[in-house]
C-alpha cells in the first residue's frame, strides 16, 4: 500500500542511539478500513479507498451511509485514495495498521495548514516594512503596487493582505524515527502541517 490516513497527535523529542534529543511528531495512523476498489476497467484508475476508523461513530447520511454498506464496513468521517502494488489484492473490509511503515523509512504528509486569519503582508508574505520613526506614515503598509498612469491597474498574482492559512501543503521527504505498531503510532522526524487532532495523509515518499 502506498499510504494510509492519521491523525496529528502533537509533538516531542526521543532520544536515538548515539544519544542525540530528535524532534518528531506523533501521528496516529490508522487503523484504516479498505472501502472500495476503483479499477482501470470501470473507473480509469488503479487505487484504493480508505477510511480512517475512530473511536466515536460517525453518523452518515443515506448515501454516504449506502455507499460504506455496500462494502460491509461501518460508515467513516474521512476518506482518501492511495495506490497499491501491483502483487497486492485489496478488497472490502481488509485493515490497514501503522505496521505498513518501517523505521528509517521516509513518508511525504500531506495535512491542512493552521489558519492564520486575516493578516497584512509583513506577517503573510515576509515584508520589511517601512521605517518606525516619527513621521513615517509607512510603518507595515504595503507600498506601491502598481502605476497610476499606465497600465492604470494591478497586475493578478501581486502579494497583498489578505485570509492566511488553511492550505493544503505536503511535507516531503520525513524520516520515520520510531513505529509503535501496538499503538498505531508512527513518530516522523520534524513537524507536519496542522494543528493537533487534524487528519493528515502518510504516504511513502516519491521522491528523495
Amino acid at each position: 500500500m502506498d499510504g494510509m490516513l492519521g491523525r496529528k497527535l502533537g509533538m516531542t523529542q526521543i532520544y536515538i542511539e548515539n544519544g542525540n534529543a530528535v524532534p518528531v511528531t506523533v501521528i496516529e495512523a490508522g487503523p484504516c478500513l479498505v472501502v472500495q476498489r476503483r479499477t482501470a476497467g470501470k473507473d480509469g484508475y488503479e487505487a484504493v479507498q480508505l477510511g480512517l476508523v475512530e473511536a466515536k461513530r460517525y453518523k452518515a447520511n443515506k448515501p454516504i451511509a449506502g455507499h460504506f454498506k455496500k462494502a460491509g464496513v461501518a460508515p467513516t468521517r474521512t476518506l482518501a485514495e492511495f495506490d497499491f502494488g501491483a502483487d497486492e489484492d485489496p478488497k472490502p473490509g481488509d485493515e490497514v495498521k501503522a505496521s505498513m511503515f518501517s523505521e528509517q523509512e521516509y513518508v511525504d504528509v500531506v495535512g491542512t495548514s493552521k489558519g492564520k486569519g486575516f493578516q497584512g503582508v509583513i506577517k503573510r508574505h515576509g515584508f520589511g516594512g517601512g521605517k518606525d520613526t516619527h513621521g513615517s506614515m509607512h510603518h507595515r503598509a504595503p507600498g506601491s503596487i502598481g502605476s497610476s498612469a499606465y497600465p492604470s491597474r494591478v497586475f493578478p498574482g501581486m502579494r497583498a493582505p489578505g485570509r492566511m492559512g488553511g492550505d493544503r501543503i505536503t511535507t516531503k521527504n520525513l524520516l520515520i524515527v520510531k513505529v509503535d505498531a501496538e499503538k498505531n503510532l508512527i513518530y516522523v522526524r520534524g513537524a507536519v502541517p496542522g494543528a493537533i487532532n487534524s487528519y493528515v495523509a502518510i504516504r511513502r515518499a516519491k521522491r528523495g
